[in-house]
Formats: C-alpha cells, sequence, structure tokens
C-alpha cells in the first residue's frame, strides 16, 4: 500500500472520528461527562500516532508500540467499545495513546512530538492529565489490562 493510499485511509478515519465526537460533545452528554474535555482530544491523538509512526526520528522499538496503539485505537470492539457506546468509549484509547507516549518521552526529544501535535491543549500536560485520572475514568482492572497491552506492544516475546 502507498503512503498516499495509507495516509487518506488515516485521514478518512480522522475525519469520521472527529465528527462522531463533535456531534456527541454538542449535545446533553457532554455535560454530564466529566471526561469529555479528554474524549474531545482523542482524533487528534490519532493524528498524532499516525504521524510519529512513520517518523524516522522516532526509535524503531516505539514506533512498533506507537503501530499497536493506532490499531487498537482503530478496533472498534476493544475494552470499552465505541461501537457500543460513542465517544464514550475512546477512553481506554485515550489512555492506552497517554501510556504509549508518556513512555515514548524516555526515548525521544519532546519537541518532536509537539511537532506532530495540532490539539488546542499542549500534549504533554494532557497526557500528565490522562493519566492523572486514568485508573478512576477507566476503573482499575481494565487500567491493568491496558498498562500491561502498552508494555507488549513493542516487545520481541
Amino acid at each position: 500500500m502507498s503512503n498516499d493510499q495509507h495516509s487518506s485511509r488515516e485521514d478518512e478515519f480522522y475525519r469520521r472520528l472527529r465528527k462522531t465526537v463533535k456531534v456527541w460533545a454538542g449535545g446533553d452528554k457532554a455535560r454530564a461527562n466529566r471526561y469529555a474535555n479528554l474524549i474531545l482530544a482523542g482524533p487528534d491523538l490519532f493524528v498524532l500516532l499516525t504521524r510519529l509512526a512513520r517518523d524516522s526520528r522516532v526509535p524503531q522499538e516505539d514506533r512498533a508500540r506507537i503501530a499497536g496503539t493506532i490499531a487498537y485505537f482503530i478496533n472498534p470492539l476493544d475494552l470499552v467499545p465505541e461501537l457500543l457506546l460513542g465517544p464514550p468509549g475512546l477512553v481506554d484509547d485515550i489512555a492506552l495513546t497517554a501510556l504509549v507516549l508518556h513512555d515514548l518521552l524516555e526515548h525521544t526529544d519532546p519537541s518532536i512530538i509537539r511537532e506532530h501535535w495540532e490539539g488546542d491543549v499542549d500534549v504533554l500536560e494532557l497526557v500528565r492529565s490522562i493519566l492523572a485520572v486514568a485508573d478512576t475514568m477507566l476503573g482499575g482492572p481494565i487500567w491493568r489490562r491496558l498498562r500491561a497491552m502498552a508494555q507488549s506492544f513493542g516487545s520481541s516475546a
């Protein structure tokens, strides 16, 4: 598959995801959901992952972890399924992304991550905010499974 086709498919996923989240955020559910601001960052986090996966300045092992996170993000039937819950189902995708980005910062200059970020808030602050509430947002068992999953992405075992 060419980069143009791959990029086009990613763009289409981003546009659909962004539209769904915007429609959801504009309704009454948004006022009732205390994690709405984090869910709204989901489409931007997805784009960040796709850009980092193609950046040769990101270590290969980290790009493998990013690819695993992208695959999880796209899967509508994951631990908290978007297919059944709509945009609130993105909380696990967002938490997994925050874990992977947090670990990525150990090997990658933060300016590279910021270079690919198009969100409205500072991406590193967003990652810290997500990680601060992830256990409460998801519940302990799901949070533990995501942490284990994040570690398994990119491992050679």
